[in-house]
This record gives structure tokens, C-alpha cells and sequence, in this order.
């Protein structure tokens, strides 16, 4: 059994377990497995091997990566806009992978990829950050989107990344 399969396996016990006083305690053991294991999904993995799901081969005429931080209505976006059902749900990180999607425009088809959301520290390889970025690299158009209620902090963060510092002996 996979991590996907166990992740939802632990949310259909948490769907069907009653909520009260008496179930708290279990349904905090389970919460604390599927942050375990959607925190392992977010890891890359260590042999460099590339995550599941982001090997997603170029189709269509044009590719579209769609770039923002969890939450932002990336996945919606992506069911609203082609016939490809991507699960939204209330809490971060609920796309874990890879997911196309095609758009047909004019005759041409353009390839819509909804990408798990990014972290700060992302470029250093947090919450699968290299791994969303290098898809990112293959699109053609790069669609950053931004949460309205959060945005003057969510654009101040892509606007103003960290500085680096610069090594200049090496």
C-alpha cells in the first residue's frame, strides 16, 4: 500500500469516526499520520529520483504551469477550465502532484498543468519546491496566481524574494 492509498484510507476513517469528547484523542492520531505522511509526499525523495506524478509529458500546442502558494484556487481553476477534475479541498496542500489538464482554444490544445503550491524556501528544496519548479521551466506560460484576500503579503513575497548572498572567492 502506497502513501496516497494510506493518506486516503486515514481520511475515510476521519470522515466516518463521530466527532466528540469521546473519539478526540483517535481522531488527533490520525490527524498526526496524515500530517506524517503528506509531510513525506512533500519531501523529495533521497535516492534522486524524480517525485511521483511530476513526469508529465508534453502534449498539445502551448503549456500552461499554473505557479502559487496552497490555497489559492489553482485546482479549481484547472476543473473550471478543462474537463480534468482536480480535488480541492479546505485544507493546504491537497494537490500533492503533477495534474494536465487541456484546454481547447481555437483549434489549438493547450496543455494546463495544476502544480502542488509552493512554500517560502522552495528554490532550497522545501515542500517539493525544485521539483514544482523544474516543471515550471517547461511551460511555456507560467500563470502565478494569488490568493485576493491574502494578496498584499502573497505579492510582496513574489516580488521581493530573499536576497542571496554572493560568494566571490568561488
Amino acid at each position: 500500500m502506497g502513501i496516497l492509498e494510506k493518506i486516503a484510507e486515514i481520511e475515510r476513517e476521519i470522515a466516518r469516526t463521530q466527532k466528540n469528547k469521546a473519539t478526540e484523542y483517535h481522531l488527533g492520531l490520525l490527524k498526526a499520520k496524515l500530517a506524517k505522511y503528506r509531510a513525506q509526499l512533500l519531501e523529495p525523495k533521497s535516492t534522486g529520483a524524480k517525485g511521483e506524478g511530476f513526469d508529465v509529458m508534453k502534449s498539445g500546442d502551448a503549456r500552461v504551469a499554473l505557479i502559487g502558494f496552497p490555497s489559492v484556487g489553482k485546482s479549481t481553476f484547472l476543473s473550471l477550465m478543462t474537463s480534468t477534475a482536480s480535488e480541492a479541498a479546505s485544507y493546504e496542500f491537497t494537490t500533492l502532484t503533477c495534474i494536465p489538464g487541456v484546454i481547447e482554444y481555437k483549434g489549438a490544445n493547450i496543455q494546463l498543468l495544476d502544480l502542488p503550491g509552493i512554500i517560502e524556501g522552495a528554490a532550497q528544496g522545501k515542500g517539493r519546491g525544485r521539483q514544482v519548479i523544474a516543471v515550471a521551466r517547461t511551460a511555456d506560460v507560467v500563470i502565478m496566481m494569488l490568493d485576493a484576500t491574502k494578496g498584499e503579503v502573497q505579492r510582496y513575497i513574489f516580488y521581493h524574494p530573499p536576497e542571496r548572498t554572493i560568494n566571490i572567492n568561488s
